[in-house]
This record gives structure tokens, C-alpha cells and sequence, in this order.
């Protein structure tokens, strides 16, 4: 506070000293969890704070969320998804703080961190911007914490993988500063994005960010200006925070790609000489393009590879039985003509391969019924195809002998990769995870019953008291969740400072933090304490949500466990079956559309859908209202639009017949969906 004299007395002024800015799109689950950190830092400041959430046109709920959770933030609800830029921007010019911070939503900060922040900023008046040391949703050290200008020299190692090759280098690791201890303070050229603290003052001078970037590169081009502008940018790990990274965007997608090097182009143009420019922009397009292939053929390889496999052993199967079939059974003695292998067997392979895909052979968990009934009715087609193409018609014996060979085949693989990395042969049975919940026994009945609605299979054995067996026992009765005075809580596995043992002893495979009763700071150096090895992955129920969050690795987006998550249409067959509709319905519209087009208000809107559907980027029929749409594909129509109603639905109601329609989805759903609203398809 800071008295000013307005004349007719003593009027105050409030200096707010940050200014926190979130920027979100669909990760609702994320935003709650960061704002309830942020929350507790400001605590922990004791200073005078703002908070702005700008959301950009999010379907999931954010909006709602906040208004209900965090009044004290200042929302601004967008209408549209202007991009990254645009939208701090909209904060950045109401904000007032003497520091003002951008900050990602799908991070986690410390109590300490905002406090540790500011005084450093006060203890160093020329530190433009400063970054802090980033871990993953498995804590582990985010390179991208510390970064170096991405000069032609520079982003030609980091995109042909030299820096990846030698990371600690002070030629080639320069993208990431390898060579500089995350440990210790340092002078850097680039900030990330996801933690940018700004000096208002310095913010005023170069000015904000750059919206000629949608998304990605505004962060390197803010952190040259800064530097140019005469101000020093810093590295600090004297605080942590989580950062899951790329929930709103895939960071594996080739789309990611495609954003992010073009990035790279725009600060080329802007900020190198025209020469050096173009022949920047030639190489990170050849780039683009190299990355973009192998990431396609990285995703590509890891789907294909069991069917090539498969393929392969009933190739080797099938020459075989031709073999033992012409030296002893064939009718009419003699070899089989040369196209019978080369492409009689591989036309068997694909119609056997295509029908067990369909029937589920390939999703998890593994049944041998579904490859038995895929390989069936691909031998039905087989047979029925054969009689009508005479020069085809080899033997009726290898098609039936073959069909059995594929199932052995397809079975005995899958059997070998499960015992691989099971070690029993339990084929059709799914693994359980073992979990074990780190907080006191209330909060651990409350992840309990989430896991149970949200059908996660796991087995959960048990809690990590916070306190000795004792106090933790009396807990029990002073619950507030208002269970039983007569239920006492189940014996604790034991305290924090056992729980590496724990998690040898139990063999877990997770661990759920409870956010009410742990702080962000424990909860990090938890993660960072533990062992390696065995691997555990870590997730955190954060206070009064419904949602259990966490991130397998830097690569992976977040997931999380949430009550709506066991729904009936993200199950891959339902959703197999859904992509193999709207392909078909497409077709189908375009082929009637010089006819359907004079029905449809917006005729090039019905074209743009039918093409947007075909090609997989929208669907036909989906989520729009419901918390949680965000994993869903971009949706024309929703099923509430062929509600019967006079009256417009409230947004309540809109979600629960969405969420039925998730819940029992069936591929008629959509047709019906379709045909009430078929005037309605642009």
C-alpha cells in the first residue's frame, strides 16, 4: 500500500506487485489444478496479486470452472481462439503489476515460488525476464528450461539432431545449453513460454508479444527484444514447478512440428538479414518436412508393425503348407503357378488381417476370440470371392488350412509379446496396476471412489500416511467426509520417509499424490528424491477436484482419471466404427450433394464439412458441451441438436444428453443424429 494525496486527505493506492497471466484452451482439469497453486503462492508472497485466465473459446467447461471456483480471478472469455499471443496480450494490456508473469496451464508451481521470483527480480534491477527450473509430470529436469537464441547455426544442430547427440557440447548442445549446470543461476538469451516473469517496466520498453505467431516462437522473439533492449534474461532454479507440457497442443503430432519450426521462419524474417533469412527459412522448411516424415513414419511403424508382423509368419506359413500340399494332397500333381505366392497369399493376408483389425484383434486387452472371428469371416469373403474368379481358384484346402495357420500366427505373436512383457500367458487378461495413494486416509477413500466411478483397473494397496500409525488411525473418526464414526480407516502401508521401500516391496506402479494434504513443494521433492528405478509413474488429486492428474513423460500430453472418463465412445472399436462411418456418410453426401446442397443455408460450408469429415479432421456427430470434449474431434453437430424441444436447453442439459450419448454410444446414434438434422450438415 502507498498513500497518495488527492487533496481533501489520505487516499491509498494499491501497488500490486505480480501480475499472473494463464492463457487456456480445453484443459480445464489442468487450469484448476495450476490455479490452485497459484493460489497458494500468492499466499505464500503476501503481497498484492492479479490473476487473469484468458480462455479462448475452451467447449469444456474452463469458463464455468473458474467463474465457480476462482472468483477472485479476473476471467476474460474469449469467443474465438485467437492464438497465444493475442490472448496474453489482452491481459498484459489490463495488467498493473510491477512483474507480470506468463504462465502455461498445465503447470504445478511451488508455495515458495512466486515469492523466490520477485526477490529475485528486486535483488537484480537489470533481469528483464526470468525463467525457473522446469520438471515433467515425472520429475524430471525440462531441458527447455534454459535455452540459447536459435541462430541458423543453432536451429540447423537442434533440428538435424546434433544437438540430441551431443547435448553437453558448447557447439552442438547450444539449443539447450547443455553444457550449463541446471543447478546453478545463469545468464540466458531465451525464456520459456510456459514461466515467463517480465519487469513491467522492461515489458514497456520492448514491447509485448509479437502476434505475427500463433502459437510457439513468441517466447524466443520476446526474450531477443528484451536482450537487444539492454536487459538481462535469467535462469533460476532456486524454485520448481511442473510443467506436463503440450496437453493443448500434442507435442508428438506432426502438426506440432509444422507449427513450431514455421515459427522458427517468422523470427528468421524478422530479426536476421534478408540474406541470411531466406537461406535460414530453405533450411528449416527442408527440415520441416524431414521431421514431419519421420514423425509420420514413427507413428506409422509403431501401428503397422504387429500387422507387417503377422503378415510376415503367415506368408512363411502358407509357403510351407503349399509345399507339403503339392508333394501330398494336390489333385492333380504339380507345382502351384508362381502367382499364387506372389499374389493370391497376400490378397488372403490382407482381407484375414483387414477382418481381424475390424473384429478387434489388435485392441486392448488382447482376446483370442476376436482374432478367431476376424480371420473366420475373412475366410468366408475368401471363399465367396474364389468362386467367382475362376483363374483365382487355387485350393478350397489352403484356404481353410491357411485361416488356421493365421490364427495360430496372429495368436502365438500375441502371446509371445504378452509373456515378453508380463511374463505369464494370461493373454485376455489386462494388467492391473498397482497404485498406492500418498496423503491422509480421508483424502485416500476420496481417490478410491474416484478410481471406482471413473472404472480405472487397478488395485489399489493402500495409503502412505502423513503421520504416525496413531494420529493417522484417529483421523479416521474426524473425517469430513462424513464417513462412519464406527468405520476406522485401513492400517497405513507406512510413512513418507519408508516409501521407497514401499514401492519396492508393493512392486507399484503409481503413486497418487493427494494436493490437500501435500504440499507442491513436497510433492516435487518427493518425485525428485525417489529412486529411478523401479520406474513409478506419479499423479495428483489436487484439493476438492474431481480430477486425478499426471503425465508418463516430457513426450506424452497429461492425462488424467476423471468420473466421465469409461465412456463408451473413446473405446477404439466404437471409435473404429465411428471414423469408418463418417467416411462413408461423407462419400455418400458428396455424391448426393448436387442435390442436398440447395437444402443446406450455408451450401460451401456443407462442402468445407463433407471434406473436413472425410479427411478426419472433423466428425459428423459429437461433443461440444461436455467437460472433458476436448479429446473428441471437433464435432458439426452435437447430439443435443436433434433434441425435440421449443425452448432453448440450458448448458446443463446440453451436457448430460451428451454425456448419455458418450456413455451408450452406438453408430446409429449418429445416423439418427444425421437424418433429424440433415438440413443442417454446413
Amino acid at each position: 500500500m502507498s498513500p497518495r494525496n488527492g487533496g481533501q486527505g489520505l487516499n491509498f493506492v494499491t501497488v500490486v506487485k505480480l501480475s499472473v497471466v494463464i492463457v487456456n484452451y480445453n484443459v480445464c482439469y489442468f487450469l484448476e489444478q495450476a490455479l490452485l497453486s497459484v493460489r497458494r503462492a500468492v499466499e505464500k508472497l503476501g503481497q498484492p496479486v492479479e490473476v487473469f485466465v484468458v480462455d479462448n473459446n475452451s467447449v469444456d467447461g474452463s469458463v464455468a470452472m473458474v467463474k465457480e471456483r476462482f472468483p477472485e480471478v479476473v476471467l476474460i472469455a474469449n469467443r474465438d481462439n485467437p492464438g497465444f499471443s493475442k490472448a496474453n496480450n489482452q491481459a498484459l494490456r489490463r495488467a498493473t503489476g510491477e512483474y507480470q508473469l506468463l504462465l502455461n496451464p498445465d503447470t504445478v508451481v511451488e508455495e515458495d515460488t512466486f515469492r523466490a521470483c520477485c526477490e529475485f527480480m528486486d535483488a537484480h534491477p537489470n533481469c528483464g525476464g526470468l525463467g525457473v527450473k522446469m520438471l515433467d509430470g515425472q520429475g524430471q529436469f525440462l531441458p527447455e528450461s534454459k535455452r540459447a537464441l536459435p541462430t541458423p547455426a543453432v536451429a540447423f544442430y537442434k533440428m538435424f539432431g546434433l544437438a540430441k547427440l551431443m547435448p553437453k557440447s558448447r557447439t552442438f548442445g547450444r539449443y539447450h545449453l547443455g553444457y550449463l549446470s541446471p543447478e546453478e543461476t545463469h545468464e540466458v538469451e531465451v525464456l520459456s513460454g510456459a514461466f515467463m516473469l517480465l519487469r513491467k517496466e522492461a515489458l514497456d520498453q520492448v514491447g509485448l508479444l509479437d502476434e505475427d505467431y500463433f502459437m510457439y516462437g513468441e517466447d524466443i522473439d520476446l526474450s531477443y527484444r528484451l536482450t537487444r533492449g539492454g536487459w538481462k534474461n535469467y535462469y533460476y532454479p532456486g524454485t520448481r514447478i511442473i510443467h506436463y507440457k503440450g496437453e493443448s497442443t500434442k507435442r508428438t503430432s506432426v502438426n506440432f512440428v509444422f507449427v513450431f519450426y514455421r515459427a522458427m521462419v517468422v523470427f528468421a524474417r524478422k530479426h536476421f538479414a534478408p540474406g541470411r533469412a531466406g537461406l535460414f527459412s530453405l533450411l528449416i522448411n527442408a527440415a520441416i518436412w524431414l521431421r514431419a516424415g519421420a514423425a509420420l513414419l514413427e507413428r506409422l511403424a509403431v501401428r503397422v508393425a504387429p500387422l507387417l508382423l503377422d503378415a510376415t509368419l503367415i506368408w512363411v506359413g502358407m509357403y510351407f503348407l503349399k509345399s507339403y500340399w503339392e508333394n501330398n494332397h494336390k489333385f492333380v500333381p504339380g507345382d502351384y503357378p508362381p502367382q499364387y505366392m506372389a499374389v493370391a497369399v497376400p490378397a488372403y493376408i490382407l482381407v484375414w488381417l483387414t477382418s481381424a483389425y475390424l473384429s478387434g484383434a489388435y485392441d486392448p486387452p488382447v482376446k483370442t476370440s476376436r482374432v478367431v472371428r476376424g480371420i473366420f469371416v475373412g475366410t468366408l469373403l475368401i471363399s465367396a470371392a474364389s468362386n467367382f474368379l475362376d483363374a483365382w481358384r487355387f485350393s478350397k484346402a489352403l484356404i481353410i488350412l491357411g485361416s488356421a495357420w493365421a490364427v495360430a500366427a496372429v495368436v502365438g505373436r500375441q502371446l509371445l509379446a504378452h509373456f515378453m512383457k508380463y511374463r505369464d500367458l494370461r493373454l485376455s487378461e489386462r494388467r492391473q496396476k498397482n497404485i498406492a495413494i500418498v496423503g491422509s486416509g480421508p483424502e485416500s477413500r476420496r481417490v478410491r471412489h474416484l478410481l471406482e466411478a471413473a472404472g480405472v483397473k487397478a488395485r489399489v494397496i493402500g495409503y502412505v500416511s502423513m503421520a504416525p500409525k496413531a494420529v493417522a488411525v484417529e483421523m479416521a473418526y474426524a473425517s469430513p467426509f462424513g464417513y462412519a464414526a464406527a468405520e476406522p480407516l485401513e492400517e497405513p502401508l507406512g510413512e513418507l520417509r519408508q516409501l521407497a521401500d514401499i514401492i519396492r516391496l508393493y512392486a507399484l506402479d503409481e503413486l497418487i499424490f493427494c494436493g490437500k494434504d501435500l504440499p507442491a513443494s513436497q510433492i516435487i521433492a518427493l518425485m525428485l528424491s525417489l529412486p529411478a528405478e523401479p520406474r513409478v509413474a506419479y499423479k495428483i488429486l489436487p484439493e476438492d477436484s474431481q480430477y486425478i492428474i499426471g503425465s508418463s513423460s516430457k513426450d506424452r500430453p497429461g492425462d488424467y482419471y476423471t468420473l466421465d472418463i469409461a465412456l463408451n465412445l473413446y473405446q477404439p472399436r466404437q471409435a473404429r466404427a465411428k471414423r469408418l462411418l463418417d467416411v462413408l456418410t461423407s462419400v455418400g453426401l458428396l455424391v448426393l450433394a448436387p442435390l442436398l446442397i440447395w437444402f443446406q443455408p450455408t451450401k460451401a460450408g456443407f462442402l468445407k464439412n463433407c471434406f473436413s469429415v472425410l479427411v478426419g479432421s472433423r466428425t459428423w456427430v459429437g461433443l461440444r458441451h461436455m467437460a472433458g470434449s476436448a479429446r473428441a474431434v471437433p464435432a458439426v453437430l452435437s447430439p443435443a441438436d436433434a433434441a425435440v424441444s421449443g425452448t432453448p436447453l440450458t448448458e446443463v442439459t446440453l451436457r448430460r444428453l451428451e454425456l448419455l450419448y458418450a456413455k451408450d454410444y452406438e453408430p446409429s446414434m449418429d445416423l439418427s443424429v444425421l437424418w433429424r438434422c440433415w438440413r443442417r450438415l454446413g
